[in-house]
């Protein structure tokens, strides 16, 4: 009897409580609220918040404020020197680096124990369940995993204490069952040089009969791409023909797309999309033929959200989840087991769905591009170049775009630097059927293009191979789960970017 046979029946409870979250998402969330209350209430943040006096969501939402990480940066550091319950009952001893904010390089973002418990492992497992329960004949745990992870180091020299990648931090506490299928070795996994590290993996995976895949879209691509080079095959499925599955999240997978079919061209493979961030695990595609992921409303994340028209507002309307509207973009609340608070998580999105509650992630509340009123977010833009690729036969690898703003003359527009896998063979076309695209999906950007009267035509600036690396190597961003800012409302990534182009 094959592994994969033994432990799915295990998962078939779990399987049947994902099945009911469409009958009762609000009363699994009043749950999961009065839990963390309850959790926290003898903390420095819920002594000062009154949490034991808490009974509703609306007396939470009175009580506590919507906060940034600007806001609760002082008492994370106090957390991070080892201060005891301060956000989180205990002292959180794991810390999750994550891109930086207006006034720092980066965050670090509390990960607790039962956060990691009820949270990060929880959305691991039901990506699995949901995998086996639409792929009943798969043989996936038979074989080996090959999962992506970042690295660690010491935080402030506290014994036991470490910061790093989410994905290290889930490496080093991950449950040692495991360990027996998971590739590479954990040394290896934690490795601090992406490069190193990226050739190491391949040459351990190399001849291991890989099932599937973990990681994100753009560092997995690159480690297939050196399997390869070692294995001079063409193809993946040459290499692991048994592979079934990549799991794949912190990146829109669009761009991608068409390379991992290239490389992994047989019928059976699946993709299965996750939004696992530093701060949770949100969401899972269970649906392979539905691209919006269902949300994971038992876990130890509350969530609210704030109408994205309301941002900008000094006091913007905050909605419980069963409070939002399917169509209309939202940015994303959490309160969670690791001591976040009402936190504005960055992450735009817009529910497709309420009966499940299923949603599309549309970009983040700072990648935006709104200098003339246009309000271009990330979905428009991986939206428009999936049409103006299909069109023109082209493959983006990666892209950034920023505003030109208006010179003397009045005229502005956007600049696209994009780094082509497949060139079009007529650069002006492409241009144009992005430009066409944008305006169909984006009524905003259309009106403000309209006779060129605001916008003029965005302009494309093709950019060498390796651009987008090399940029984020000299940002001491190479592996991990670090992004591309794909859309900015100014200049300062992209002109970084020229310099190198």
């Amino acid at each position: 009897m094959s592994l994969t046979s033994i432990i799915s029946p295990i998962f078939v409870p779990r399987y049947k409580k994902l099945s009911a979250y469409d009958t009762n998402a609000k009363a699994l969330q009043l749950s999961v609220l009065r839990r963390l209350l309850s959790s926290a209430k003898d903390t420095e943040w819920g002594h000062h918040h009154a949490f034991e006096t808490i009974d509703s969501y609306e007396a939470f939402a009175a009580a506590c404020p919507v906060n940034t990480y600007e806001d609760l940066k002082a008492d994370i550091d106090r957390m991070r020197h080892g201060e005891r319950d301060i956000l989180w009952p205990g002292r959180v001893k794991w810390y999750a680096k994550s891109s930086g904010t207006t006034n720092d390089k980066s965050k670090f973002i509390p990960v607790s124990p039962q956060g990691l418990k009820d949270t990060h492992y929880a959305g691991g497992t039901d990506t699995v369940v949901w995998f086996l329960h639409n792929n009943p004949k798969s043989q996936v745990l038979n074989r080996r995993a090959l999962i992506l992870g970042g690295s660690h180091a010491p935080n402030y020299n506290l014994p036991g204490s470490l910061v790093g990648d989410l994905s290290a931090i889930l490496i080093e506490n991950i449950n040692p069952l495991v360990n027996l299928i998971r590739i590479p070795k954990k040394s290896t996994a934690l490795l601090p040089d992406f490069e190193i590290k990226r050739d190491r993996i391949a040459r351990e995976a190399l001849h291991k009969d890989v099932g599937s895949l973990s990681g994100v879209p753009s560092w997995m691509l690159s480690v297939l791409h050196r399997v390869l080079e070692l294995s001079g095959k063409e193809t993946i499925s040459e290499v692991w023909p048994n592979l079934e599955v990549f799991y794949h999240g912190g990146v829109a997978f669009t761009p991608y797309r068409e390379q991992y079919r290239r490389l992994i061209p047989h019928a059976s493979m699946q993709y299965m999309e996750t939004y696992n961030a530093s701060e949770g695990f949100f969401g899972i595609q269970n649906d392979p033929t539905d691209p919006s992921l269902m949300l994971m409303v038992d876990y130890g994340v509350f969530y609210e959200f704030i109408p994205m028209d309301e941002l900008e507002k000094e006091h913007p309307a905050v909605v419980p989840l069963w409070g939002v509207e399917t169509g209309r973009n939202y940015a994303m609340v959490i309160s969670t087991s690791s001591g976040l608070w009402r936190y504005m998580i960055g992450d735009t999105v817009r529910f497709t769905s309420t009966d499940p509650y299923k949603f599309i992630i549309t970009g983040r509340t700072k990648f935006f591009i709104n200098a003339f009123g246009e309000e271009l977010i990330v979905d428009n833009a991986e939206r428009g170049l999936q049409e103006a690729c299909k069109a023109t036969g082209a493959e983006v690898l990666e892209y950034t775009a920023a505003p030109v703003f208006m010179n003397q003359d009045g005229q502005c527009r956007h600049q696209w630097l994009i780094e082509f896998s497949r060139q079009p063979s007529d650069l002006k076309a492409f241009t144009e059927k992005l430009d066409l695209a944008l305006q169909s999906i984006n009524s905003d950007y259309e009106a403000k293009r309209y006779k060129n009267i605001t916008l003029q035509q965005l302009e494309i600036i093709p950019a060498r191979p390796g651009l987008f690396v090399d940029w984020l190597r000299n940002q001491g961003k190479l592996g991990g789960q670090h992004k591309i800012p794909r859309l900015s409302n100014n200049r300062e990534y992209i002109e970084q970017m020229l310099k190198l182009n």
